[in-house]
């Protein structure tokens, strides 16, 4: 097992859901953990925003120290609507969210792992950037599969450094994200379809255990993998194939 303890976290979107529990089992292993969300939590920073970033970087390396490992989880699913119904400032918030926020935060932390000769970096990312287009959420699955490339260039610039990234699809789990997709989706006035039938099948099963997406991010700062797409242990959903799969 690598020593964690000691060691220092940063994780976005740590106020709740997937965040919150990734935290958690960090913190139980050792680490110092710095939870980052817009809302109030250890350190608060809108990850969309370069000036709020570097602030965050300042405010984490003098108050804990160089962090080595990094889980970008903060997101947003953003708009359910047609392209031609979008509201622009809805899609283009849930880029730069769910896409931005990860290369700003990485580019701000990656100098101390560098230097440090060796870190992680972990993206949630989602099924949905796997599966195949369809109607009404273009916004989220294009956040993602750009999410998985920018992953996958850190991955080859960060080959032999000590340094990896990779991207996770967390599980389908019942979190907020969850809820908001759920009265998005009520209230949208499309006819019935796949997220009708994704949010009642959540609501049935109960989700994916957050806890598994935990145990994979510790599985992945203890192997030495890198620039690959990953998902839990015996997931609800069955895993698509990805890049090199």
């Amino acid at each position: 097992m690598v020593e964690l303890k000691g060691q220092i976290a940063v994780v976005t979107g740590a106020s709740r859901g997937v965040g919150a529990v990734i935290a958690d089992a960090l913190e139980e292993r050792g680490m110092a953990v710095a939870r980052v969300a817009r809302s109030s939590t250890s350190f608060t920073a809108d990850v969309a925003d370069p000036a709020a970033v570097n602030r965050l970087k300042a405010e984490v390396e003098s108050q804990l120290g160089r962090p080595t490992v990094l889980v970008n989880a903060a997101g947003i699913f953003g708009p359910i609507a047609l392209v031609k119904d979008s509201v622009p400032e809805d899609w283009i918030e849930t880029l730069m969210i769910d896409t931005v926020g990860p290369y700003l935060v990485s580019r701000a932390f990656l100098d101390g792992m560098l230097d440090a000769g060796w870190g992680r970096l972990i993206n949630l990312s989602s099924a949905a950037a796997l599966h195949a287009p369809g109607p009404l959420n273009s916004a989220y699955a294009t956040a993602k599969v750009a999410l998985n490339q920018l992953t996958r260039h850190l991955a080859a610039e960060l080959e032999g450094t000590g340094v990896t990234a990779n991207a996770i699809h967390p599980g389908d789990v019942k979190t907020a994200m969850w809820a908001d997709i759920r009265d998005k989706t009520a209230a949208s006035g499309y006819a019935r379809g796949n997220y009708d039938n994704w949010v009642d099948w959540v609501e049935e099963t109960g989700g994916d255990p957050p806890e598994k997406a935990a145990k994979l991010v510790l599985d992945i700062i203890e192997s030495d993998i890198n620039g690959q797409f990953l998902w839990i242990d015996d997931p609800l959903q069955k895993p698509i194939p990805s890049w090199g799969d």
